[in-house]
């Protein structure tokens, strides 16, 4: 595979694209704990790379649906970081008025469709943004995240199927962290390898260290270009893992410490770092001033959540469908 050719600026730029969602998914954690979030928390930790590194290859035109884990795709996509940390606080500055919490991020303006709590919900969607591009002339692309739990779901296969026949410009991510929400591949699949069970469609299926982030946006932006030119779909399975489990009342039981240990000195952001650092790309004060940076910011998202208004009752009706009266 092809490489990008990217310069000091640039890889400093992907660095810092990821410290931002790690340090933010941290921060999170800790207001969690404080019981200023309510409700789910799925955390990204370990995984930064495939967000990073799939979003640096689209465009502002593409549209992008993710799964109830998506906080990094929201922070790599553009929005507003004091809106998704209003929306976590359920205010009504946040991106979804704070009617959708961490699962439920959204942002049009951003062509970012969300957040899904729908395991594999987000696919059908996406086969339906593609189809609807396709028919009116568009070239964007839809590019749909989702984890390996997706792939045993029906929705997976009709999309996929769907998106095969028709030759939408839908690029396929799948975060393969291995365990789903907490059963590994091995015990619930009768084939665990996921680019063999793609392949069936007569799609174009490729696997990708997820841990990598240049590795990640070479495939992601070779695919992109493949998809932009009517090259139909395409499916990249992102080999990741997060550190933390599955939500936050996880107790990881199904995994052993030593695994989450080994995995952790493949982390793509000191992996990127020591790189950086080893090759006199970036110096410990350059470093220093991105984590005081992503530092400053994410107090700025806090200080804007907890300052924010809550939805007035009288409004909570409002953008619900209710029965007509009978006449």
């Amino acid at each position: 595979m092809n490489k990008p050719h990217l310069n000091p600026s640039q890889l400093q730029q992907l660095l810092y694209q990821m410290l931002r969602i790690r340090r933010f998914e941290e921060r999170c954690a800790e207001l969690y704990q404080q019981e200023k979030i309510r409700g789910f928390l799925h955390l990204y930790n370990g995984e930064e790379a495939v967000a990073v590194g799939v979003i640096q290859a689209l465009t502002p035109a593409d549209a992008l649906l993710s799964t109830y884990r998506e906080h990094g795709h929201a922070l790599a996509r553009g929005v507003s970081m004091n809106a998704i940390m209003a929306e976590l606080f359920g205010k009504q500055s946040g991106c979804s008025g704070g009617r959708g919490g961490s699962m439920h991020l959204f942002d049009v303006a951003h062509r970012f469709y969300g957040g899904n709590a729908i395991v594999a919900g987000g696919l059908p969607l996406a086969v339906g943004l593609a189809l609807a591009d396709k028919m009116q002339g568009r070239r964007p692309v839809t590019a749909c995240f989702f984890g390996d739990g997706a792939t045993s779901e029906g929705e997976f296969h009709e999309s996929l199927n769907l998106a095969a026949l028709w030759q939408l410009p839908i690029l396929f991510v799948c975060e393969n962290n291995r365990y789903a929400m907490g059963t590994a591949l091995e015990y619930e699949m009768g084939n665990p390898q996921l680019t063999q069970r793609v392949a069936a469609y007569g799609m174009d299926a490729q696997s990708v260290d997820g841990m990598n982030v240049v590795a990640v946006l070479s495939a992601a932006q070779l695919a992109c270009e493949a998809i932009r030119t009517g090259g139909g779909p395409v499916f990249i399975e992102c080999q990741t893992y997060r550190f933390r489990g599955h939500s936050m009342f996880d107790a990881q039981l199904y995994r052993e410490p030593a695994e989450i240990a080994q995995w952790k000195t493949r982390c793509p952001i000191d992996q990127l770092s020591q790189w950086l650092r080893a090759n006199d790309q970036l110096e410990e004060a350059q470093l220093t001033a991105l984590e005081q940076q992503v530092e400053a910011e994410i107090d700025v998202a806090v200080a804007f959540a907890e300052a924010a208004p809550l939805e007035p009752t009288e409004a909570l009706l409002h953008h619900l469908v209710t029965e007509a009266p009978h006449e």
